[in-house]
């Protein structure tokens, strides 16, 4: 996976510039004395609450990282969209006329936010896009590889289905439109699945609506024949969610293989119960806390820090080369539950082991 080795050799990079003392911040040579001191106040604008791990996960470590790095007195300024594009731009235009020192966005549209990342960066406030890239003049982009993310789910569909494969009929459930990330998503996908399974249906899902994801899979179900879908690669466990609960009101007994994404706690109980096939975790805590780094580094000026932390470049339909940081993701499945979101602090063995799950944890050692 070349992009996955890019990848690997740039945070080995930073991972040098840190043993040299050079990205703490603490000792060593570093940058010019900072542009701003420790009291900056740096802006966080979420989409949405539908997804579990931007309120659970994102947001705190978010805050708890801005804090370490200015000693407890920086702020983070928050605010959540609820999936609305136009509190969003509202939310934002607040921030600016706060006169926050950065903005760090994840877009509930991509497209729809470039008028108010041109207007903060007319103010002098640098934008960072986050998890999804937004169009506009930002300064950097912080995620995860995203069409390495569709390369696992796809290549994990094709390998469940193994010798059968080819022959096999899939439905997909691919991600809302407006967001760029599902083209990725989709590319990635596409890469694994083209001409090594029978894609019969297709849908794109608007705002990655769970609803919308059961009720188009209800049709999947009407046009395929429940018992000709072999698999269903969907773009997210809220999705995947849906998708299960249309086939088991469908009344199949046995759940093909379904894909997820985002590593949410019902998607991991659904994967240790063997629901769910798999699900792509991504590391919330190395995503959010580069984020946090980057814009702390970015409002103090320090750019050596700053340059460490986004080795990589991505084009947006709207820029070009902006400066990035692409995480790693991982294929959680029954066998690395304990290796990933456990290792990492996201979920314990009890939080994922409920009453009604305690069988199928011991099951696979999960206790």
């Amino acid at each position: 996976m070349p992009r996955l080795a890019t990848i690997l050799a740039a945070s080995a990079s930073a991972l040098t510039l840190t043993a040299c003392g050079a990205v703490d911040g603490l000792g060593g040579d570093t940058s010019a004395s900072p542009k701003k001191g420790d009291g900056i106040t740096v802006g966080l604008l979420l989409p949405d609450k539908q997804t579990a791990r931007f309120e659970a996960f994102d947001h705190p470590i978010f805050a708890k990282e801005v804090a370490s790095l200015t000693h407890g007195k920086g702020k983070v300024d928050y605010a959540n969209a609820e999936s609305s594009e136009a509190r969003q731009s509202q939310q934002f235009q607040e921030m600016v006329s706060k006169k926050v020192d950065i903005i760090v966005v994840d877009a509930v549209d991509a497209a729809a936010i470039a008028p108010e990342v041109r207007k903060a960066k007319a103010a002098g406030i640098p934008v960072i896009a986050y998890d999804r890239l937004a169009r506009g003049p930002i300064d950097a982009y912080v995620s995860h590889d995203n069409e390495l993310v569709g390369e696992v789910q796809g290549r994990a569909v094709v390998e469940a289905l193994g010798s059968k494969a080819a022959t096999s009929k899939i439905v997909m459930m691919n991600g809302d439109p407006a967001d760029p990330n599902t083209a990725s998503f989709k590319a990635g996908a596409l890469a694994e699945l083209r001409n090594k399974v029978r894609i019969a249906e297709e849908y794109d899902i608007d705002k990655w609506s769970p609803a919308v994801a059961e009720a188009d899979m209800k049709k999947a179900i009407r046009a395929v024949g429940l018992n000709n879908i072999a698999a269903v690669y969907s773009a997210n466990d809220d999705m995947a969610g849906a998708v299960i609960d249309a086939l088991k009101q469908a009344g199949a007994t046995t759940i093909p293989p379904v894909t997820g994404q985002d590593a949410n706690l019902d998607a991991v109980q659904r994967v240790v119960s063997g629901e769910q096939y798999m699900t792509v975790y991504k590391s919330f805590l190395d995503e959010a806390t580069d984020a946090a780094q980057m814009a702390v580094y970015k409002v103090q000026g320090r750019d050596i820090q700053y340059d460490a932390l986004t080795q990589g470049k991505v084009d947006s339909p709207t820029e070009k080369n902006i400066p990035a940081t692409l995480v790693p993701v991982v294929a959680l499945t029954k066998a690395n539950i304990k290796d990933t979101v456990i290792a990492d602090g996201v979920y314990t063995v009890a939080d994922i082991c409920t009453p009604k799950y305690q069988s199928a944890c011991a099951a696979i050692g999960l206790t």
